[in-house]
């Protein structure tokens, strides 16, 4: 059981095993706060709570101080970026009401939440998108314990609301939470800006404007060079006891990054990964690829007095050209050093999920990925620039189902990259394994997206357990908008 400990919450932005870690009633949700002891209640609760217990979230314009010179002008929930932390315990009901105080239509989607179709939040998929000034009630009891990433998901306009900052993250605490001295919840983002500090969009001699380049969506999407860590520029900075154990839960809320982490002076143990719990392992030469959305648990132990321990974020690892290898977060060792204890351990695996995928039977897609040129002259990305295609024509919005299955089929999926772009391929309202391809056996770890290197291949495996229209796209949010965003039906 989890020893009481502090949770830090610190303002700022975010194969095989062998080839994945190597290359590539009302329930209470507490607000973020900088640092809170474990179980404490948060005054902030009763006035951001509605008379009949939903947690009131609104989406409206704010400003974020990402440079010395100016603020920069962001979207998110109740004005911040990210937004508040939402936290429940597994079993409560969530009750969040989104008011939508934009000037556009808006929604919320749970990154990797297993739960019903009409909470996936994908607007027009699963519901209406939530118009300015209206209000959208999210009414469900997540089935599984474990770290999500909740954003905007409406239309063709959650790219951008998301970019802009419209995201956060919800935690279901587990009955049993691995045993820990503190918490530590590093939301990883980055941002590109102009010189005046602001996000600029892309301009044409016409004067129309676009969040997102063509330029930038028909390779490896928007990047900024300004990383940060839950609102703030990175590195992250705390002191810990020497050996006082750490959970870190990192979440990765970029639109097409691709992060190459490794971790200095600690040795490092991955318990959950996408939300789920897996066997503790060390990752192999202590890295681990994150992708847009990704979550990642990682345990260990402080270092001696006077040492630290680093996160750090390599530069050209996945993609990113003329990068430098940076620290992005810095724990310092200082105090009276905590007891030796025994071993790492996880948490109990989610019992919901069937350990073994039954594939003999399994319905069988391969989907061929590749580029389609750019209209000639194009510089903004509109939603009738289609810049990628599968199985030779791109995947729109109002398409027929990529496929069709009754609840309880298993499904096998090729992602097969014919471009010179690594991509992020991700599953709604289910979780997947990721098979071997040299023979039958799969990653002893539950997933919702995989990175599909370029020119490579990555097939994966799930049982359709969850009834509904679910959306299965891009995780790069400008691949989604560009073609690489289809859907499938569970009845």
């Amino acid at each position: 059981m989890a020893a009481a400990g502090s949770v830090a919450y610190i303002d700022c932005m975010p194969i095989s095993r062998r080839d994945f870690l190597t290359s590539a009633s009302a329930a209470t949700l507490l607000p973020a706060s900088a640092t809170a002891q474990s179980g404490a209640k948060d005054a902030s609760q009763k006035d951001a709570s509605a008379a009949d217990g939903f947690r009131v979230v609104e989406a409206r314009a704010g400003k974020l101080r990402l440079v010395d010179t100016a603020e920069t002008d962001i979207l998110g929930f109740d004005g911040q970026t990210p937004g508040p932390v939402l936290r429940i315990k597994k079993g409560e009901e969530l009750r969040l009401r989104l008011l939508n105080r934009l000037d556009g239509p808006t929604s919320i989607h749970f990154r990797g939440m297993r739960g019903p179709n009409a909470m996936d939040g994908v607007a027009p998929l699963t519901q209406r998108a939530v118009a300015p000034g209206a209000t959208f009630d999210y009414q469900f009891t997540p089935p599984d314990a474990g770290v999500f990433f909740y954003h905007a998901h409406a239309d063709m306009t959650f790219a951008e609301q998301a970019t802009r900052g419209l995201h956060g993250v919800l935690i279901v605490d587990e009955p049993t939470p691995p045993e820990h001295d503190h918490e530590v919840i590093a939301i990883i983002g980055d941002w590109k800006l102009d010189e005046r500090g602001q996000l600029p969009s892309c301009s044409t001699a016409r004067g129309r404007e676009a969040f997102y380049s063509v330029a930038e969506s028909s390779a490896s999407g928007r990047i900024g060079p300004l990383v940060t860590i839950n609102g703030k520029p990175a590195p992250l900075t705390q002191v810990f006891a020497p050996g006082a154990r750490v959970r870190l839960r990192l979440v990765a809320a970029v639109s097409a990054r691709l992060l190459a982490l490794t971790f200095e002076g600690v040795q490092p143990f991955v318990t959950a990964i996408d939300g789920q719990a897996c066997d503790e392992f060390e990752p192999v030469a202590r890295s681990i690829p994150v992708g847009p959305g990704a979550r990642f648990d990682v345990m260990f132990d402080m270092p001696d007095e006077g040492s630290e321990m680093k996160v750090v974020l390599r530069g050209g690892a996945l993609g990113v050209a003329g990068e430098q290898d940076r620290p992005i977060i810095i724990l310092q060792s200082k105090g009276t050093k905590h007891a030796s204890r025994p071993p790492i351990k996880t948490t109990a695996l989610n019992p919901l999920l069937t350990p073994v995928i039954p594939l003999q039977s399994a319905k069988r897609l391969d989907m061929v990925i590749e580029r389609v040129a750019a209209p000639q002259g194009a510089q903004c990305l509109t939603p009738n620039t289609m810049l990628w295609r599968v199985n030779g024509k791109p995947l729109r919005p109002g398409d027929p189902p990529l496929f069709s299955v009754k609840r309880g089929t298993s499904v096998t999926l090729g992602f097969l990259n014919r471009s010179t772009t690594s991509h992020v391929m991700r599953l709604h309202g289910h979780v997947m394994r990721q098979l071997h391809l040299l023979d039958d056996g799969w990653e002893p770890y539950w997933r919702d997206s995989v990175i599909v290197p370029a020119e490579r291949t990555v097939r994966i495996a799930f049982l359709a357990d969850n009834p509904g229209k679910w959306r299965l796209a891009s995780g790069i949010y400008e691949h989604a908008l560009a073609g690489l965003a289809g859907w499938f039906e569970v009845t």
